[in-house]
């Protein structure tokens, strides 16, 4: 329903003489506060912002907490928390603009607009399009290139996109879902090729701008930014403690955007009000709506844990920057957000014209969808859930999961195996055809790894077993330590290094399993 319904209805109101004191006026649910605290203390987030809207209203835009832990610094509805790949709804509508401006096409060839544009495979080069870009249906891996930029890496924005070609695909074209990220960056060099302006003064000018966004950003904020702005936390070695921000400048159209509870509201509202801004114009047509939110890309469907068992649904796949499901009845349009020490969800029925966000700054998933799903049950009417239990539930669950399959990886290790080596010969420079360079250093008798273009991917080799050695990162804050492999040719000289993520609760992003580091001796040099 628009905004021009609600109108008429008014009118209708008013010239049938029904009294307006007489309907109920929508609110925002009488517990939100209450059970906002709830969830911050149960799973232990400093802040939170929430953003509802209802019929084109809204109806709260609230902040929760303090923005850092041991600061009084409170959070509010302009505090500014990094929404991370909710930045992609951003993007797709970009394009979209774009699209009526018959700049480009959606289902035209990336090459038309970037012709050096390449995949792997030529095939797949020549025929994916602006469309795939937002669909995660390329071919790649979950998470695949992401090395290239998480960590915070020194290669830019075209620089990662032209490294495309050399990562392998993990399945065909178009055949499975798999989440990525670089080729959102690759549809952020598509909006500068055409539009010719950077995606961030894009997005500043064509969509905050006209929206009324007036306090975001679109590129993350470093260390040491002052201002409104919600400190990231995460859990390091069990405790909740304020950790470095991610800036992550060349991944700005993956998810970049910073953003707060105030301007949330006002993106739900142009999003379930199918682009139509509060003066009764246009930031995109009805079609561009129905493209955005329209399900491209299948996603399996199975059951949800036990604990949650009220998420179950019929269908689910993936549109334009946003997730499409069945959630109790109605069509979800949906995502989360995950960056270190922030994570977020937007929800929307567009139905119901009801729309909630959440901007946390702390990385506990379950805070997000405990209140999200708790204020949309209000609105639907749907039986009542113990979200917070649940999720306290499966959380205890899959850490006992995680701690057991650490214990049993730890307890079938041949601790008394040695190398094949001398430390020494596994020393050197070794590369990967679409990351680079990495080099093993021998200082004070034990072997060191860096990554050279991710200065924070520097760490200590321990040995593990035979001639494998367990990665420990210098900075515990990544959380991402590595088994490093290496396999020998018959005369004893390295042929080939693996890596792989110890524990299975790694970030995907870390795809160290997508190397193939050969030493550099031997490589075949890349054009």
């Amino acid at each position: 329903m628009s905004r021009n319904i609600h109108r008429i209805t008014f009118l209708l109101l008013l010239l049938t003489g029904v009294s307006l004191s007489a309907q109920t006026p929508m609110a925002a649910p009488s517990d939100l506060d209450s059970y906002v605290k709830r969830v911050m203390e149960d799973f232990e987030v400093p802040g939170i912002s929430v953003a509802l809207v209802k019929d084109g209203q809204v109806l709260a835009a609230r902040g929760y907490g303090v923005r850092r832990l041991g600061e009084a610094a409170t959070v509010d509805a302009q505090t500014l928390f990094a929404i991370a790949s909710n930045t992609k709804a951003f993007t797709a509508t970009a394009l979209g603009l774009l699209v009526e401006e018959d700049k480009l096409d959606w289902d035209a060839p990336v090459v038309n607009y970037l012709p050096a544009f390449a995949l792997w495979d030529p095939y797949v080069t020549r025929e994916i399009t602006v469309r795939d870009l937002l669909v995660h249906r390329s071919g790649l891996g979950l998470g695949a290139g992401d090395l290239l930029w998480w960590p915070t890496s020194t290669y830019d924005r075209p620089e990662i996109v032209r490294r495309l070609r050399f990562i392998r695909p993990a399945t065909s074209f178009r055949s499975h879902y798999a989440y990525d990220n670089v080729l959102y960056l690759a549809a952020g060099e598509v909006v500068q090729a055409v539009s010719g302006a950077s995606w961030e003064d894009f997005i500043a000018s064509r969509i905050f701008r006209p929206v009324g966004i007036t306090t975001s950003t679109v590129r993350g904020l470093p260390q040491g930014s002052q201002g409104n702005i919600a400190r990231p936390h995460a859990r390091i070695d069990g405790t909740v403690r304020p950790i470095a921000p991610f800036v992550h400048d060349n991944t700005n159209p993956a998810g970049g955007i910073n953003s707060n509870a105030q301007d949330m509201a006002k993106w739900l509202l142009v999003q379930l009000g199918e682009g139509e801004l509060p003066d009764g114009s246009r930031l995109f047509s009805e079609n561009t709506a129905r493209q955005l939110t329209t399900l491209v890309t299948p996603m399996p469907v199975s059951s949800p844990p036990a604990e949650l068992a009220a998420l179950r649904t019929d269908f689910r796949g993936y549109a334009l920057g946003f997730n499409v499901l069945q959630y109790r009845g109605h069509k979800l349009v949906t995502h989360t957000g995950v960056l270190p020490g922030y994570v977020s969800r937007v929800a929307m029925i567009p139905d119901l014209e009801l729309g909630v966000a959440v901007l946390t700054n702390q990385e506990s998933e379950a805070a997000h969808g405990a209140i999200a799903w708790h204020v949309l049950d209000q609105y639907i009417e749907a039986p009542a859930v113990d979200w917070i239990a649940g999720y306290k539930k499966l959380r205890a669950r899959e850490e006992s999961e995680d701690k057991s399959k650490e214990q049993k990886q730890a307890a079938s290790r041949n601790a008394s195996s040695r190398p094949s080596l001398p430390l020494g010969n596994y020393a050197g420079t070794y590369t990967d055809a679409w990351y680079g360079d990495i080099t093993l250093t021998l200082e004070d008798g034990s072997l060191v790894i860096r990554f050279s273009r991710t200065p924070a991917l520097v760490g200590d080799l321990v040995h593990w077993q035979y001639d494998t050695f367990l990665a420990r990162w210098r900075d515990r804050e990544l959380r991402a330590d590595a088994f490093v492999t290496f396999a020998l040719d018959p005369d004893g000289t390295v042929d080939q290094v693996k890596m792989k993520a110890v524990s299975p609760a790694t970030d995907f992003s870390f795809d160290f399993h997508d190397l193939l580091l050969k030493p550099a001796s031997t490589r075949t040099k890349s054009p």
